[in-house]
């Protein structure tokens, strides 16, 4: 048996994560549906695992002993996206449509522990299979994980990946149909010719980027201006992280629920490892849109967040124990569908008729879909589907990802971490 220390299991990871983009490249269905480079690695290696496992072997341990400071850092970059100013440039509709995706994400919750309930399962794997996984994606599900079986569901790891993955593949085969379907129906498409938008659609994180301003390259003198730029951001990063462990635990540690709430009156507060950096990342960012006195590159937190996350995807799906998934699978496959079915209805019956039911609010629809399943980039390549067919839609392309990339993570975690408490 090889046994690989922190610093060995990391490197491993990283060569799992390019297998993964290899195997992206060999494939194109994979790239199809956009399944993340390290979830296509890291459950090859946990498959081969589960084979070994089968037959009493034990090949490989890891040290995972970074995978959380990486998902902390993650979340961390996310916080530094939730600017005000930024929401405030999306407009009311920006809001409005922020508003109803955390309205959903409630109601996936609710619906998931009501039919684990009804299933004779735990109510907490209804909420795994919810906002969990669909709104918040393989990462989310993950970083809640270990939460969710000290509150009693067993296998949560394992769960949190199936139903996440589960979600990306339906959020990409939904989300386009769905948008062309409102299109062709309401014949938008015609209208959206006439309009004459000469526009073109924007893509994913750059929208945020777009809107934030990014000072001009500055360093002391004899210093590589790049290097510079990097190390700053990378030192923020890691403050906000320091003094966001010291939020986290002061909540934990004083915050109790209000004893009018039945259930839950003056039980503590549970949270996620990664929530107390988020708010702290998010107060530097809005610092920092006032004063610009750090001069933050949001390109550059975002290109270290990408770093961060693949490779704690890459860490945390090596490692997964899928034998766990065995007498569950048929109860998490009917949460999901009931999942997908209200997702679908939503984009169709609310999200279109409250963006306002013209070609934009169609292609907003297919994104909702996109990333309320799956993940953003989900969304991102539903929409993209459509404006290739149709036109551009540059309102659609501004909100979806100003949502689904960014603030909606802020409410998700908060939904969470109350269904968390409610059902533990």
């Amino acid at each position: 048996m090889l046994t690989l220390d922190f610093v060995q299991t990391l490197a491993f990871a990283g060569v799992v994560l390019f297998l993964g983009y290899g195997l992206r490249s060999a494939l194109p269905w994979l790239a199809r549906y956009n399944l993340p480079a390290p979830v296509v690695g890291g459950l090859l290696v946990a498959g081969v695992l589960l084979l070994a496992r089968s037959r009493d072997v034990t090949l490989v341990t890891f040290d995972t002993a970074l995978q959380t400071p990486l998902m902390i850092a993650f979340f961390t970059t996310v916080g530094f996206g939730a600017s005000l100013s930024v929401l405030r440039v999306g407009g009311p509709q920006v809001m409005l449509f922020f508003l109803f995706s955390t309205v959903v994400a409630v109601l996936q919750n609710v619906v998931g522990a009501a039919v684990a309930t009804g299933l004779g399962q735990h109510p907490l794997m209804g909420v795994l299979a919810g906002s969990v996984t669909l709104t918040g994606g393989p990462a989310t599900g993950l970083a809640f994980a270990p939460d969710f079986e000290r509150a009693g569901l067993a296998g949560a790891s394992t769960l949190a990946v199936a139903s996440a993955m589960v979600g990306i593949v339906g959020g990409g085969i939904m989300g386009g149909p769905l948008g062309t379907y409102l299109v062709e129906r309401g014949r938008l498409a015609a209208a959206k010719r006439r309009s004459g938008d000469p526009d073109a659609p924007l893509r994913s994180t750059e929208v945020v980027e777009a809107l934030l301003p990014d000072p001009a390259p500055a360093a002391p003198a004899g210093e590589d201006v790049e290097a510079y730029g990097l190390l700053k951001t990378l030192v923020v990063i890691l403050i906000a992280m320091w003094f966001g462990a010291w939020v986290s635990a002061f909540i934990q540690g004083n915050v109790r629920f209000p004893g009018f709430i039945p259930g839950l009156g003056g039980r503590p507060l549970t949270l996620p490892a990664y929530i107390g950096a988020m708010f702290v990342a998010a107060a530097i960012r809005n610092f920092d849109d006032a004063t610009g006195w750090i001069g933050l590159s949001q390109k550059l937190v975002d290109d270290i967040g990408s770093v961060a996350l693949s490779l704690f995807l890459a860490l945390a799906l090596m490692t997964l124990r899928l034998w766990e998934l065995a007498g569950l699978a048929l109860p998490l496959l009917v949460i999901l569908v009931a999942q997908l079915l209200l997702v679908a209805v939503v984009a169709v019956y609310g999200v279109f008729r409250v963006i306002g039911r013209d070609y934009e609010a169609a292609v907003t629809s297919a994104g909702f879909v996109g990333f309320m399943l799956g993940t953003t980039a989900n969304a991102m390549a539903s929409m993209e589907t459509i404006v290739s067919r149709y036109g551009p839609a540059p309102r659609s392309f501004l909100i979806v990802p100003m949502v689904g990339a960014f603030f909606i993570d802020f409410t998700n975690a908060v939904i969470i971490t109350i269904c968390l408490n409610i059902w533990s």
